[in-house]
């Protein structure tokens, strides 16, 4: 699920050539994360920042849809929640060829559908094929089933059994199938862009059929989304008990930030993400003896979030501008990522990576010298090379040409951290003579405007991964969320990009991601993915500003709530227990 930011958590081990993976029907071994067996009872209520656009996953991107979804489907693989590696879901296991070419799926026979209805290989089939892979699905993932030009092929080889035969060897193709699968006999036989009409907001909450732990019982749009236990769930705990443990979920749509912390206070919310700035007060009250606990942890996956500037600008002199990489150099000088990490996030953010989170041990690399120091002095000395002065001394500097350095800033409103951010950024940069407007949106607006290119400077981020290559489409040169160089992407989906219009650094990235991505070796994929890290931090595709920590607050009715290196989709709530 590529084009959403993932809330999964885990450094992976990929499956070699020849393995295979097996995993029993029963959820245990998660005593070290304090994993409980619990009773039946309890209704634990979330906010959702926005009224979901659909409720078809596939149909629309939509992060607040994404959050609703993964409690109603699961995919062929997820994550242990106690070993953070990854295993088969609603496949039993899976068998991988010596050549690293074919993947074989045994699904699971004990599955059914929320309605009743049995699982099957159909379903899988039905869901690569009319959605996954589908180029006219707004939220399909086509481009992770072409290598090499060369499509990948999908078989049912019986009513249990589905297999993927690739061109070549993948390394990540295994990471990638968590999408979730839908049921074919509801979605019946809808293929290509008719499949992104299928179950709009209005469709009746009894046809909302999946294979996750709870079921949609009722939606009504800017108030709440109610999910109910779905009796049919496959997993059961340690001990047999069906899971999971929780009657009902609740998602109250409040969209202002502070007005989720005001209900969790009441008591109408149950759990909240928390920033850095809310953290004290919320420990402090929790210190005091309220009735909820606040959870602290380093973040592997979360979203960081960066500035990018369009290089396809409307404004040609900006668009030149923006694409001179000295010009992004410069301004990295002008972000004061300490302000920022200790005064939007109150101290719990770090300094950030490029493209892969600092605590990803696996494929980490120090960039942080290339970071540099905020300096505005720098700045203005660096401007001033470029002949970006203020020639008529209003304390605005001037294009070639004569016009104000003024950039527009997008950002998200209805974001508890991103305001503050642009407040500071807006400052700073004024401080080196370049005027900056800020432009607010919804934040649930910010990836169709990007994609748009209707933008000049944009405040947004991307969820980290366990492997890089499970970012390709994002940092790849051409790549479909490559929206700061629009210019580059292919004609055609699938298609070439514009090789003519990259840059050298940019060619290399394209290169050093094909190769990646065809290579088992894992330290040659090491070694291409340190030296990618490296041509980001030095050309600044977008710049990066800071790693925020993880901060979770529940409710003490709870208990089993998992916010380790971020939430796991699919598990939280499931093994969550109503204990008051």
């Amino acid at each position: 699920m590529l084009k959403r930011s993932s809330t999964a958590l885990a450094l992976i081990t990929l499956a070699l050539a020849g393995s295979a993976f097996a995993a029993p029907k029963k959820v245990s071994g998660y005593g070290a994360l304090g994993i409980v067996d619990g009773k039946a009872g309890g209704t634990y209520t979330l906010a959702l920042g926005d009224s979901p656009q659909s409720l078809n996953y596939y149909g629309v991107i939509d992060n607040n849809l994404g959050l609703v979804a993964q409690q109603l489907f699961d995919g062929l693989m997820e994550f242990n929640l106690s070993t953070y590696k990854l295993e088969p879901a609603l496949a039993e296991s899976v068998a991988v060829s010596g050549d690293g070419k074919t993947y074989t799926f045994k699904l699971r026979r004990d599955v059914k559908w929320s309605d009743g209805q049995a699982f099957n290989a159909d379903d899988v089939i039905y869901t690569y094929e009319n959605l996954i892979m589908n180029p006219e699905a707004r939220a399909g993932d086509p481009g992770n089933f072409k290598l090499d030009g060369k499509a990948i092929e999908m078989k049912k080889v019986d009513a249990y059994t589905v297999q993927f035969v690739l061109p070549r060897p993948a390394p990540a193709f295994l990471l990638q199938q968590r999408y979730f699968i839908m049921p074919q006999h509801k979605f019946g036989n809808v293929k290509g862009a008719a499949v992104n009409n299928v179950w709009p907001s209005n469709t009746a909450p009894a046809d909302i059929v999946g294979t996750g732990p709870f079921k949609l019982t009722s939606y009504t749009a800017g108030q709440k989304v109610a999910l109910t236990k779905n009796a049919n769930y496959w997993k059961v705990d340690a001990k047999g008990t069906k899971l999971p443990y929780l009657n009902a979920v609740e998602f109250l749509v409040i969209r202002d930030p502070q007005a989720q912390v005001a209900q969790f206070l009441a008591g109408n919310v149950d759990q909240l993400n928390v920033t850095g700035a809310q953290f004290p007060d919320l420990k402090q009250k929790e210190v005091s003896g309220a009735a909820f606990k606040v959870f602290r942890s380093t973040a592997l996956f979360g979203s960081p979030p960066f500035v990018a500037y369009n290089f396809d600008a409307k404004d040609p002199a900006l668009a030149k501008l923006f694409s001179d990489v000295r010009f992004r150099r410069a301004m990295q000088g002008a972000l004061n990522r300490d302000r920022i990490i200790d005064t939007v996030y109150n101290g719990l953010a770090s300094l950030p990576g490029h493209g892969v989170a600092p605590v990803n041990k696996d494929w980490y690399a120090n960039t942080k010298p290339q970071l540099g120091k905020f300096d505005i002095a720098a700045v203005g000395s660096a401007l001033n090379a470029l002949g970006v002065k203020d020639t008529n001394g209003d304390g605005v500097r001037n294009l070639p040409g004569g016009k104000n350095m003024e950039i527009d800033l997008t950002y998200g409103t209805d974001s508890s951290v991103y305001p503050a951010i642009a407040a500071i950024i807006q400052s700073d940069f004024a401080k080196a003579g370049v005027k900056v407007n800020l432009k607010g949106i919804l934040s649930s607006k910010l990836l169709s405007t990007g994609q748009s290119g209707d933008w000049e400077m944009i405040l947004h981020a991307f969820g980290d991964q366990p492997d890089p290559e499970l970012r390709k489409p994002i940092w790849q040169p051409g790549g479909a969320l490559y929206y700061w160089h629009r210019t580059l992407q292919p004609a055609v989906d699938g298609g070439t990009p514009n090789m003519a219009k990259m840059a050298a650094w940019e060619k290399e990235i394209y290169t050093i991601f094909n190769d990646a991505a065809t290579t088992t070796s894992r330290s040659t994929r090491k070694a291409l993915y340190t030296r990618w890290q490296l041509i980001f931090a030095q050309n600044l595709p977008v710049t990066p500003i800071a790693k925020p920590e993880n901060i979770g607050a529940v409710s003490n009715k709870f208990g089993n709530y998992i916010y380790n290196l971020g939430v796991i989709p699919g598990y939280n709530p499931v093994p969550l227990i109503y204990q008051k």
